[in-house]
């Protein structure tokens, strides 16, 4: 790696990508956008797409940018020029190799130690983008900031993976949770009481997840394995609820500045792969794997829709159907679907009698809500519909959903 000042990083992604009519360039996304790079190196490229998972509102997207991802935040949704490029998320490190091949790719890492450097925050699919470019002759830059915490696993990279560092002294992108609502609060509550001692959480972001987290803070030896963590597990941590022997395993981070202290040079956290974070196979190894999702809808045929709102894309899969599957095939593990009764801001049901839009996963173990837990593994489809109107639909639909559940021929 040479370490060079931002005008020469600019100059040298300018020069590779002369040749190429539209360069992908492949960059970190969630909260650990190398930003201050990214902003100039974009700017001298009139036509790239841009590929980012779950981009954040301050991505700079200029008229010649095309927003690539496999799961939709809130810097790409909506937007005109949007690639959206349906897969599930163990899936997407394939992709490099393949059809979405890097012609750069922009990390945010630490300063150089020993001959290495961390990703920091988020690994995800970044290590499989890396590899990519090395096998073809593509460059990597990496924003190399002292603010980034050090992480251990597959988020340390040797300096001989990184073509160029550009250092920056910028500050971190912190996340701060909002009080779980009345109806999050009850939902969590209902999960948790499922959630026995040495169980492993899926433990991501969110009113429901923290709520949850809430609950089983008197549990004793619980693991983490999950696609991304935020304060929850700080909080499961300083409980003592975790089981020390076990390392926190995850993929990418975000949340408040003490979490990101918390993980700096913390052994006990391991930054894995995506490709084994959701990989169905390797979840449904740990003990009593206990996946908490949630979605838009869910139909009587426990069917869940947590990427479309009117056939338009809203987020994705992500690893909701990796830890679906994953879950249920666990030694004693369960999937959850958590969501409340009523969408507040759309002003309807969340349980519907079919959903209309492409399908994200289905076959949960319950479906909770307010109203109560809908057990639906190893229950027939009538018994499924069943318990989603009686106790998991809203009161106002339930008259509504069994006429819908006659005319589906499951009542």
């Amino acid at each position: 790696m040479h370490v060079v000042d931002l005008a020469r990083a600019v100059t040298a992604v300018h020069q590779h990508c002369g040749p190429i009519e539209v360069p992908r360039v492949v960059t970190s996304g969630n909260f650990a956008s190398p930003i201050t790079l990214l902003g100039p190196l974009l700017a001298e490229l009139p036509a790239v797409r841009l590929h980012a998972l779950n981009a954040q509102p301050d991505l700079p997207l200029h008229d010649g940018v095309i927003p690539e991802t496999t799961f939709v935040g809130p810097g790409f949704r909506r937007h005109p020029r949007l690639s959206y490029v349906p897969c599930r998320l163990s899936m997407v490190p394939r992709l490099f190799s393949g059809p979405l091949a890097p012609d750069v790719v922009v990390v945010h890492t630490t300063l150089p130690r020993d001959g290495q450097v961390s990703l920091g925050l988020e690994v995800n699919v970044l290590p499989a983008a890396i590899e990519a470019a090395r096998e073809r002759g593509a460059l990597v830059v990496a924003q190399l900031n002292p603010r980034m915490p050090w992480t251990f696993g597959d988020a340390v990279l040797s300096v001989d993976d990184i073509d160029l560092g550009v250092e920056v002294d910028a500050p971190l992108t912190t996340h701060a949770a909002r009080a779980p609502s009345e109806d999050a609060r009850l939902i969590g509550s209902r999960v948790a009481a499922e959630i026995a001692d040495g169980a492993t959480l899926q433990a991501g972001i969110g009113e429901v997840p923290d709520a949850t987290i809430a609950g089983v803070l008197e549990r004793r030896g619980l693991k983490i394995w999950t696609e991304m963590f935020s304060d929850g597990v700080l909080v499961l941590e300083e409980a003592g609820a975790l089981d020390r022997g076990t390392p926190v395993r995850t993929s990418f981070v975000f949340g408040s500045q003490e979490l990101y202290d918390w993980v700096d040079d913390n052994p006990r956290v391991r930054m894995l792969r995506t490709e084994t974070t959701n990989s169905p196979a390797e979840i449904a190894q740990q003990p009593a794997m206990t996946s908490i999702n949630t979605a838009l809808q869910v139909d009587l045929f426990d069917q869940a829709n947590a990427s479309r709102i009117n056939a338009r894309i809203h987020s994705g899969f992500g690893g909701q159907t990796d830890f679906t599957v994953g879950a249920s095939h666990s030694p004693g593990g369960r999937a959850f679907m958590a969501l409340r009764s009523w969408h507040p801001k759309a002003d309807v049901s969340t349980i519907v009698p079919l959903v209309d839009e492409p399908v994200t996963s289905f076959q949960h173990g319950a479906v909770v809500t307010e109203q109560g837990i809908a057990w639906m593994w190893g229950r027939d489809e009538r018994t499924q519909a069943r318990n989603l109107i009686e106790r998991a639909a809203h009161p106002s639909v339930r008259d509504d959903l069994w006429e819908e559940a006659r005319a589906l021929g499951l009542a």
